[in-house]
Order: C-alpha cells, then structure tokens, then sequence
C-alpha cells in the first residue's frame, strides 16, 4: 500500500507540473541577452517608449526582468483593473515600496507596518485633510505665493521647477505641518528636505540600502535631524496649554482603534511622509503646467481672463469657494496631469497567483500600471499627444474607461492627497497668472528627466514678464 501510495503522489506531481507547464499561460516575456541586467539600461534611458512599443508587439500583459527582478505591466483599463481593485494581501505595497520609504519616512510609519495599521494611519491623516482647513489653506498659500515670487523682477527669465519646489515645500509646510515647523524653515532645512528628498531614487529602490553611497549618508543623516527637529516642536506643543487647527494637532490627538495614541516618533514620520509625499506630485505638476500654458497662450489667457470673471476684476484675495469656479484652470491642471503623471509607474508584489486578460501571473512578479503610458493610449484618447483642455468638457474623454486616467491612482488604492493637491496647485497658480505672463525661451519646451522617479523636466527654464493691471 505504501508503494503504491507513492507511485500515485509522484503520478500526480508528474502531470501537476505537466499541467504548470503545459497549460497555464503566463504573460508574454521580453527576454535579454544580458544577464542580470536584463532591460534595466533601455527601460532606464526611455521608460515610456519601452512599454509603448511592448505594448504594441505583445499587448497588455507583459513582463521582464531589470537588475534580477521580473516586471509585469498591465497596459490599458481592462488589465490595470487588476492592480485597482486588488486587496492587499494578493497584491501587495509593502513588498515593493518599503525600502524606499522608510528610510525617509522612518519606522513605524506608512509601509513598514503592517496594512491595516497603515490604513488607520491614513485616515487620521485623511482627517486634517478637509475642507475647513482648505479654507484656510488658501489664504496661506497665497500670502506665501506672493512673498515668494517677490524676489522675481519684473520680466526675466527663472527656473520655474527650481522656484516651484523651494514654493510646494513652503506652502505644504505652512498648511500641514503648522506655524511653529514652518517657522523652522530656513535654507539649512530646505537642504535637510532637499537631502532626504534624494532617497527616492532608481538606486534607493533597485539597491539595499545599507550600502555607502553617498546619496544613502545624505539622506540618513537627513532623516536623524528633521526628526529631532520635529520632536522639539512636538514636545513643544503637547506641553503647551493652548491647541492649533492644524495637521500636527490633529496627529497628537489621534488614537488608533485600541484608544493608543500615536508616538512622537509616529507623528514625526507621518509629518515628514505628508509632505515629501505630495511636494514630488505638486511641484511637478506645477511645472509642466506652466510650460504648457507658456506653449498654448490662448488657455493661459482664458485662465487668467477666468480670474477677472469668477473673483473680481479688481483680482481681490482668493477664497476656497472660488476655486471650484475656475474651470478652465481645473482643466489645464487635468490635462497636464494627463501628459505629464509625476508617478510613471504604480507597482505592488504579487503573493498569489493573478490572473488577467488570459494568463497567470506567478508570485514574485512586481506587478505595474504605468499612468503615463494608460493616459496617452491612441485607442483611448483622442489626438492622445496634444495638449487640449477643452477635452474635458465632454463627458467622457476617455470613452468612458474606468481606468484611463487614473494620474492619483484608483479605487481602494487612491491618494488621499489629491484635494489638497487640487488647492495648492489652483492656489498658486492663481496668484502667478495674476503676477505674470509666461512665455516659452526662445520655443525652447523641457525634455522628460527619466534619470529620476519622478519625471521632471530636463533645463526647466521660462520667461515671464509681470503683467500691468
């Protein structure tokens, strides 16, 4: 018996792997000639026409292997379905993310612990992000706009991605953090940002991050003195009899499920995930919209002709109720974020087997949605490559597919950043169109920056001229 209980385990081993092989159907599979490497140095030097031109050979589904690891990407709403509406135990953040953030962020916070701790972490800050703050938001970031944008002359030409990230770093300091932190900031902290900011790159996500480069020292040392920067203001405040409507409040009077409150090391973590999170996106975004709006004067003249008709012609200050009103800046912010997504590539680790559009995808794939390459798609998009605003007056833009712009991410797995990100970004813009006009230098329009995780733009410089009202 125990014989013949033997031949049939191995029997039914034979045809399982006969079965593995022969039957399952795993994604189409980009082989390289170099070991290892694999595609690292042609993904590496053009992103974006890489997996366009998969796409094209070998349809939505596809993987490849870079420095050891294997990349599936899900191209077009039907299979970045997949990644959306995934739970996080099949497809999973934390696999993937953790050892870039949290040495910048710290321990304890965002994706070093476990997901639903996550989640609740989220939604205090979700809290501090609401609409009564953003009232009060955009008058701040507009006094901080207008002083900023004092040390521009009247006509000249600037590094707008430059003056826009010091800019985002401000504002978002002065919102979410709160007066005594932004008080704080100086050109010391601004590098200390600056430095910890550098540990998200292509080595800190591809590389351990023990090793000693320099860039890893930068960004560690960093981290040890904003933390203790934070703490002093922490201590401060939880000392003080008096308590501030602001994000830093919000976090020290936080509790998680089990009545616990958070830890000063938490609220630091979580105060520095908040704003390097969103000043990436923010300051990106910001950017190429002004180089668009520098290309295509008419929408940069109804958008400021749009200031005059919804706030005043006198242009008195900005409130939260405006915004909403200014439409065609909502729909020049839509369409840049459409171009120009700040995130190329959204990515969890799968843990169990996923099947999409016919094949299986194996564990241990780092599964990928590329909001670049979804948002530009020629069967989606009309005239996919152009700059047009007015697209978004109709009603469906994207032939109604659920997941074709998705430049904040979708379902379950959406930025709780996004209306804020709204508010600054119309803020500011706002106070720059009543400043200045922008034109291109010489026609001269920013390449894509692929050497960064964030795709920013290569010389990013433009003229302005301060307008005469």
């Amino acid at each position: 018996f125990a014989v013949e209980l033997f031949f049939m385990l191995c029997t039914a081993a034979i045809y399982s792997l006969i079965w593995e092989f022969k039957f399952k159907k795993y994604p189409p599979f980009i082989s390289s000639s170099i070991p290892f490497l694999g595609h690292a140095i042609a993904f590496g030097k053009s992103p974006i026409e890489f997996l366009e031109k998969a796409y094209d050979k070998y349809g939505p589904v596809f993987s490849f292997t870079m420095v050891g690891k294997t990349f599936t990407y899900l191209v077009g709403s039907d299979a970045a379905a997949l990644l959306f509406n995934s739970k996080n135990e099949d497809l999973n953040a934390e696999d993937v993310y953790s050892r870039l953030t949290t040495p910048v962020f710290g321990k304890g916070v965002a994706y070093d612990v476990p997901n639903p701790i996550f989640l609740e972490q989220k939604k205090m800050l979700k809290t501090g992000l609401n609409i009564a703050h953003f009232k009060t938001h955009v008058r701040l970031i507009e006094e901080e706009t207008l002083e900023y944008f004092q040390r521009w002359g009247d006509s000249g030409v600037g590094n707008l991605f430059e003056a826009l990230s010091e800019l985002i770093i401000l504002t978002a300091s002065r919102c979410l953090h709160g007066k005594e932190i932004r008080g704080l900031l100086n050109e010391k902290v601004a590098q200390l940002y600056a430095d910890l900011d550098g540990g998200f790159t292509h080595e800190a996500w591809l590389l351990p991050g023990w090793l000693p480069l320099p860039s890893f020292r930068r960004r560690d040392r960093a981290h040890r003195e904003i933390k203790n920067i934070f703490y002093k203001v922490i201590q401060k405040r939880r000392q003080s009899q008096k308590t501030e409507d602001d994000m830093l409040q919000t976090l020290i009077e936080a509790t998680y499920k089990d009545g616990g409150p958070l830890t000063d090391d938490e609220i630091a973590g979580m105060l520095i995930g908040l704003l390097l999170a969103g000043q990436h996106t923010s300051s990106t975004t910001s950017a190429w919209m002004g180089f668009f709006l520098a290309k295509h004067k008419s929408f940069q003249e109804q958008c400021f002709a749009e200031q005059k008709a919804v706030c005043g012609e006198d242009l008195p200050p900005l409130n939260y109720d405006q915004l909403k009103d200014l439409q065609t800046l909502d729909r020049s912010i839509k369409e840049t974020l459409r171009l120009r997504p700040p995130i190329m590539t959204m990515m969890r680790m799968a843990r169990t087997p996923q099947t999409v559009s016919g094949y299986v995808i194996p564990p241990g794939h780092q599964v990928c949605v590329s909001p670049t390459v979804n948002q530009r798609l020629q069967d989606t998009w009309v005239q996919n490559m152009d700059f047009n605003p007015d697209r978004y007056l109709h009603e469906n833009p994207a032939a109604g597919e659920k997941f074709a712009y998705v430049p904040f991410g979708a379902g379950r797995h959406r930025c709780i950043g996004e209306n804020f990100a709204y508010v600054q970004i119309k803020t500011i813009w706002s106070t720059m169109l009543r400043l200045f006009e922008f034109q291109l230098v010489d026609g001269y329009f920013p390449s894509i920056n692929y050497t960064t995780m964030i795709h920013t733009p290569n010389n990013p410089i433009i003229r302005y001229q301060r307008r005469k009202h």
